[in-house]
């Protein structure tokens, strides 16, 4: 069986494959992330985790399944992308505290003969956030490379009021979608 490798150094996204069983290795893909004049962001995830499992299959020869995955909140259909600093955190906090966000994932998957994407999209609802807790949560260290500027999967899920559409896809690789394409690939999951 081809080994299945993972282009990415998140290790979020390395959890979530051995949540579901999925043995992998990763394989370094270094992308520019910066967006297209006029790219929205389901073409921006899209573009990248395509972007990514090239990348991934090139330094691998072209051997191999590779696996590219991309997220990003988006609020007011601007693509807020890793804070830079304490100061952009606490102002993405702001933007999202006491509303609703969506949180575009996508996935890819490569192989020597074909390269296919998913695009997974979700909506979550923030609860309103106090400065202090804004503070607090910014000094934890848990914001600091997260797209959005927080983690589901961590403290801020205290701040998560509703969630509608998919959990992994928020925390960065959906994992229906990952499955579905390995499928397609020919490769059974469970």
């Amino acid at each position: 069986m081809t080994t299945l490798y993972l282009a990415s150094k998140s290790p979020r996204r390395r959890e979530l494959l051995d949540q579901i069983g999925l043995r992998h290795a990763t394989v370094h893909a270094e992308v520019d992330e910066t967006p297209l004049a006029g790219e929205d962001a389901a073409a921006y995830v899209e573009r990248l985790a395509l972007a990514k499992a090239r990348a991934g299959l090139a330094g691998l020869g072209g051997r191999g399944l590779v696996l590219g995955a991309d997220t990003s909140v988006v609020v007011d259909a601007e693509i807020l992308g890793k804070p830079t600093d304490r100061e952009h955190a606490l102002a993405m906090l702001a933007r999202l505290s006491g509303r609703d966000h969506r949180v575009y994932s996508a996935v890819a998957l490569a192989s020597a003969e074909r390269i296919e994407a998913r695009v997974q999209v979700s909506r979550v609802w923030m609860r309103p956030l106090g400065a202090a807790e804004c503070e607090a949560y910014w000094t934890s260290g848990e914001p600091a490379d997260k797209a959005g500027g927080y983690a589901i999967q961590g403290r801020a899920a205290a701040f998560i009021e509703r969630l509608d559409g998919s959990y992994s896809g928020v925390m960065g690789l959906p994992l229906f979608e990952t499955c579905e394409l390995l499928r397609a690939f020919g490769r059974e999951v469970l």
